[in-house]
């Protein structure tokens, strides 16, 4: 009996001891205040690194804005970006769902109403590293870096987070994310879902995913991008057959180089329009569509002020706001960027499909919400029809408009294991467009109820 008494206190001991730990390295992440910081912020904030690789040094930062209200019975959700190469921190955090935007002036941060961190607690990740505060000390890394690496390193991050923060543990955990991280999402979601089978009560405790203005499939992707320019007017008739017969051929590369020449002659007819949001004012005087639609772009749209990206350059590179979010500081000749050239040209592995993985995640039961603002021509909403309707899905609720304040704010259709909304008037960052109604649209989500089709 003394024996097990013996080992009990140890074991006691010992969780006490990494508890202790945990609760520490908590609170030197916690974020006291924020350059430019509103006087009436109410929730708690964490920032720092978590190292993924020790041998390549390679680590990931992360920034968690906690709920206002009752943040220990509320879900924790991860938030990705795209590109690849882009900044979670830059994009989903300091213009799309995050608590604070910053000022035109650079320097002041203003509260978001409809910040996601309302109904959840919120963590973005700057992944992979090479990407915003993200670094790694092989510096190789940043030209070798594709989908499986991202995944499993993302893995590594949450598992090490999730130890870091144990009173998340179990906690429900959804993730979401928007463009090329419509790759990231479900290859990470597919990953914790293989890692948790067999496990009775896993404490990543997730329960779906979703996904806006994703990149899903390069066949269906091309289809209904380049009908959806075409339809709109931004081609002409001759470059919307060449475009079909280049980039449709069946090519194992993607693009091939004929595609790249078809994209080309594209771009010279689009003039200068945001493809991001191809009704409001772009911020700079070109616009490419070819970089866009290969998911390595170096600057996003803006709706009503097509120029915050230039905000958070300036705000993100002060030494004080640096300090404040336990980042490593960066130089003049290697500036903290919104988007990584490096790792966005040089990705060396993107999966034609995700459309297998789906499939694979429907039949596991979990929640998948796919959404789209109808107004980006980069990954616009005919694609993202199209690579819905390969999956074959049956329909549960059939195409209908969903309502905000008696207007309609878009429309939604739902399958078995799949919900498909769109955002009228949404550009590629719908919650950047449409804040009011991509946070309707979140809380369904949450709540896995479809959207309204009475007014609210």
């Amino acid at each position: 009996m003394k024996i097990y008494n013996t080992i009990f206190k140890c074991f006691f001991l010992l969780f006490l001891s990494c508890f202790s730990a945990a609760i520490a390295n908590q609170n030197n992440d916690r974020i006291t205040w924020l350059p430019g910081q509103p006087e009436n912020t109410n929730f708690a904030q964490y920032s720092g690194y978590v190292t993924v690789d020790k041998s390549a040094g390679r680590t990931l930062f992360y920034w968690l804005t906690e709920s206002p209200s009752n943040p220990e019975t509320k879900p924790l959700v991860l938030w990705l970006n795209g590109g690849p190469g882009c900044s979670s921190i830059a994009y989903g955090a300091a213009e799309e769902i995050g608590p604070f935007h910053i000022q035109s002036d650079g320097k002041t941060l203003f509260l978001n109403p409809y910040s996601w961190n309302n109904e959840a607690n919120l963590l973005f990740l700057e992944s992979p590293a090479g990407v915003g505060f993200s670094y790694s000390n092989r510096s190789s890394d940043l030209y070798t870096v594709g989908d499986s690496r991202t995944a499993k390193d993302s893995y590594k991050f949450l598992v090490r987070w999730f130890n870091r923060f144990p009173q998340y543990k179990y906690r429900e955990f959804y993730i979401a994310g928007e463009s090329y991280a419509g790759h990231y999402v479900p290859q990470l979601s597919q990953l914790i879902y293989r890692r948790n089978k067999g496990i009775a009560e896993p404490f990543i405790n997730f329960k779906g995913f979703m996904v806006g203005n994703a990149v899903t499939d390069d066949y269906y992707d091309y289809i209904g991008t380049f009908e959806y320019w075409w339809t709109h007017g931004l081609i002409s008739d001759s470059t919307y057959k060449t475009l079909r017969t280049a980039c449709l051929s069946g090519s194992s590369q993607h693009p091939s180089i004929i595609c790249n020449t078809a994209l080309e002659a594209a771009d010279s007819e689009f003039g200068n329009i945001d493809p991001y949001s191809i009704y409001t004012r772009p911020c700079k005087s070109t616009a490419s569509m070819k970089r866009s639609l290969n998911g390595r772009y170096p600057w996003m749209s803006r709706a009503y002020d097509p120029c915050t990206e230039r905000y958070s350059t300036e705000y993100f590179n002060r030494p004080d706001v640096q300090l404040a979010l336990h980042a490593n500081s960066t130089k003049i000749s290697y500036p903290w960027s919104t988007c990584s050239d490096i790792v966005g040209n040089y990705w060396s592995e993107s999966p034609l499909t995700m459309l297998p993985i789906y499939q694979e995640l429907i039949a596991a039961g979990l929640r998948i919400w796919v959404y789209s603002g109808d107004t980006d021509a980069v990954v616009p909403i005919t694609a993202t029809r199209y690579s819905i309707d390969a999956l074959k899905l049956p329909t549960v609720t059939n195409w209908y408009p969903w309502y905000d304040n008696g207007r309609v704010g878009g429309w939604s259709q739902v399958y078995e294991g799949l919900t498909f909304v769109t955002i009228k008037g949404a550009g590629h960052e719908v919650p950047l467009h449409r804040p009011r109604q991509a946070f309707i649209l979140f809380n369904h989500f949450l709540k896995n109820k479809s959207m309204p089709s009475q007014s609210i």
